[in-house]
Order: structure tokens, then sequence, then C-alpha cells
């Protein structure tokens, strides 16, 4: 049963669904450029049309009114209002999203934006580059002035971990860098620009609460083996607590013993910026997909995400889950996991810990229609999961259990629509409703009538 009051909405991302790339001014994006390349897509594909819901999003929006979520959460495409990540706003660009929000609020279904989900303008030097953090900070100050008064959530950043390890670490996403370690500064400088966005947001005077979104990921050692804890400790710090300490804190981790020297560049770090990068937050977004089994020794460059070659030159490697169901990307299924996470932000935050939103869950898996042309997709394995993720999460932190003290208020669907899944390009299906690759029609698939059904239940 979900309780009254308990959130439930859908995600998207523009990059991965919106298309018309070079319309109404907008100004290229390092995926761009990073889709481009030869061989950097698995598919080969590009995202220069996606779904095309830039010219469908009314259609989109009527899927979610019939679907009966109270959310949707949508990202706004930094290069479609700053074609060059700064100075004078496009007035197409924000008529784009002026429509959309119109079309939300008439239908009944409240917005929460993200800032940032990925798509910097290809004119930008990049995160590694502490310029970039003001830069989206008067980005985030000129929506804040426009949308302010529309909008019901800001996500400032979305899985700064994401950026900061495959498109800074192991070159898997734009912009394709494989620095490993030497990443850090951009870790650095999307938290700053984090704190800075929500001190514009406030000062632009925007009614909706404000956040952030990291994904977490709980991690194990793979054997009994000393040097299998210690990369453990180390991955769990590198992908968890480098990223929610500093925002719920005020302060980076101290790193595991044998590791302190990899971190020395943030030890550099401006000491001012702590208390940017803590601002208080209204919310805490949580993106739980997979949990993290880590062995000692260099492994083969897998990763939950693609070969990185960069990955084969590290001590240690992601170890598999044999005992567990897979995706279809191959990624565990483990949504006892998730419960094991809201008790890790529980006991790790205590009280500096604001309200939860599972701002992102859900899986690819690989799908057969009915039968017919149009036909819908039988996707019980989808139907699954989301049942027992929600389940999970909500058992999880009810009362008497291991993550009581996590005040949850939300759960998204990743995603409404089947969409370009970055590096995997369109190989990949996550979404509710099916998205015909050749002329973009949608389909709504069984999961999608299965969560009409139970909340549809829950009004009733």
């Amino acid at each position: 049963m979900i309780p009254r009051g308990f959130e439930v909405g859908v995600a998207t991302s523009a990059f991965q669904i919106e298309g018309a790339t070079r319309e109404g001014g907008r100004g290229p994006s390092v995926w761009d450029v990073f889709t481009h390349e030869n061989g950097r897509i698995l598919d080969g594909s590009t995202a220069d049309v996606a779904t095309d819901h830039y010219s469908r999003f009314a259609d989109d929006v009527a899927l979610m009114r019939e679907l009966g979520v109270d959310s949707y959460r949508f990202s706004i495409a930094w290069p479609r209002i700053q074609p060059r990540g700064r100075g004078q706003l496009s007035q197409d660009g924000l008529a784009f999203y002026d429509r959309l929000l119109d079309a939300l609020l008439v239908a009944g279904v409240s917005p929460m934006a993200t800032l940032y989900h990925w798509d910097t303008p290809a004119a930008l030097a990049g995160w590694l580059d502490r310029d970039t953090a003001y830069r989206f900070a008067d980005y985030a100050f000129s929506l804040g002035e426009v949308f302010g008064d529309r909008i019901d959530s800001w996500v400032t950043i979305n899985e700064p971990a994401t950026v900061t390890l495959n498109g800074y670490a192991l070159g898997l996403h734009a912009p394709g860098s494989t620095l490993l370690f030497d990443a850090l500064p951009a870790a650095h400088h999307q938290l700053l620009g984090h704190g800075l966005a929500v001190d514009a947001l406030r000062s632009a005077g925007v009614r909706g609460r404000v956040g952030i979104t990291n994904v977490h990921s709980p991690v194990e050692p793979a054997g009994d083996r000393e040097d299998d804890a210690a990369y453990a400790a180390l991955f769990d710090h590198v992908h968890n607590r480098l990223f929610a300490d500093p925002v719920l804190l005020g302060r980076y981790p101290e790193p595991p013993e044998p590791f302190q020297g990899l971190f020395a560049s943030l030890r550099e770090a401006d000491r001012d910026d702590a208390a940017t990068i803590a601002q208080p937050l209204d919310f805490y977004g949580l993106n739980y997909y997979f949990p993290s089994r880590i062995a000692a020794g260099p492994g083969d460059g897998s990763s939950p995400d693609g070969h990185a070659s960069a990955m084969s030159s590290l001590p240690f490697h992601l170890a598999p889950w044999p005992e567990l169901g897979r995706t279809g990307f191959g990624w565990p299924i483990a949504p006892g996991f998730l419960a094991v996470a809201l008790r890790e932000l529980a006991e790790r935050y205590g009280t500096a810990l604001p309200p939860v939103v599972i701002t992102e869950s859900g899986a690819s898996f690989v799908e057969t229609a009915d039968g017919g042309d149009g036909a819908r997709v039988d996707d019980g394995a989808r139907i699954d999961y989301l049942a027992d993720h929600l389940s999970a999460a909500l058992a999880a932190t009810g009362p008497g259990r291991a993550a009581e003290g996590v005040d949850l208020r939300g759960f998204f669907v990743w995603s409404l629509l089947d969409n370009f899944e970055w590096a995997a390009g369109y190989t990949q299906k996550f979404g509710l409703v099916g998205v015909d690759p050749r002329t973009r029609d949608r389909t709504p698939k069984a999961s999608y009538h299965w969560l009409q059904t139970v909340l549809g239940d829950r009004e009733r």
C-alpha cells in the first residue's frame, strides 16, 4: 500500500529524449560531440532525434496524465537555454520549457526540474575548470527567475559521481577522459556548482523545494581477504561518501588509510568551498540501481556501463553476483540492497539527512511484443522489479525497520520512455512506454498499465 501523501513520479533527461539538437538555437553539448566520435556509442547511434520529445511533449504529458502519476522529473538542457554556457538566454529554449510546464500544470502533474543531467555546453571548459561552477550558478539563477513560480522541486545536479567516474576517470561517457584519480577536481567543481546553484535558486526567490540527486551503490568485499575489504572501502569512499558527505556533513570523508595520497587534490581545495557545498537542502535525491562487489586485483576492464580500458589498470575490479538475477544491462537485481542504501544514509547522516526522494529506480530488459503491429510489450520482469524495489523502500523506512530514521517522501520510475541510453545507445530499454525506433510512435507497455492500476487503487 502506497502511503497517503507519498509522491510517485516518472523521470527522464533532456539529452536522452528531446532530440532537436540543432533547433531553436540550441548549442552543442559535450554529449553531442561524444556521440559523433567513432566507436563511442555501442550501436553507433546519436541522440540527434532521440524520442523526438521536443516535438511530441504534449503526447508525453498526456501519457503521464493517463498514467496518474503525481510528478514528472525532467531535466532542462543547459545548451538549449545558454547555447555557449554563458550570457544571454535563448528565448526559443525558454519558450519550449514554458510550453512543457504549462502542459504539466494543466494535466495536474507536479514539475521536478533537474538543472544539469550531464549535457555540459561544449563551449565551456568542463568540470575540471572551476569557472564552470560559476557559470552553472548563473544559469541556475536565470532559470529560477524565469520559472521559479511554477516548478515545485529543483534538482541541481544529477549523479556527480557518474559524471566524474564515467566521464572523467574511465572515459565511458562524455567528455571521454581517462584520468582515473586525477579526475577528482571534476567532483569538487560539480559539488561547488551544486552549492552555488542552491544559493542562486533561493536568491532568485523560487517557491519550490531544492535538492541534489546522488547515485548510491552499497558496497561489499568479494571475499574474506584484507585486500578485498580495503578496496571495497575505497570504492565506497569514491562512489558514495565522496559525494554525500560534503553535501550533508560539510566536509570530505577521511580516505581509507592506505589510499590517502590519491585524494591530495581534495585536501588542497579552497576551505571556504565547504560551507557553500553544504547549503541546507529541502530533500536529498537517491538514485539506486544495483550494489557493487569489489575484489582485489586488476580485472578485464568490465564496468556496469561498458568496457573501460582505464579500469583494467586499477588494482581492484567489480566482481559478479552469480546468485542474483540480472537486468538487460547485466546489472544485478537486488531490491534488498535499496534497503541497505537507505539504512546507510540513516546511519551515516542521522539528523543531517533531509527528507529523501528516490529520484530514479528502474531497469532495462530484453522485451518482446504480445503480437501484432503496435501491440504492447509484456514486460512482466519490469513490473516485478518496480514492485519489489518500491516495496523494499517502503518496508525499510517503516516503524521499527532498519532505515526508520529516513523520511522517505517519494519514488520516481526510470523511465517514462525508452530512450537514448548514453554509451549503450538504443540497445537498452528502460521505459514504461515503448518508442518505435523508426516512427517514434509511443506504445504503453504492460508495466505502464500495472502502475496505472496501482495508482488508481491508491486514489480509491
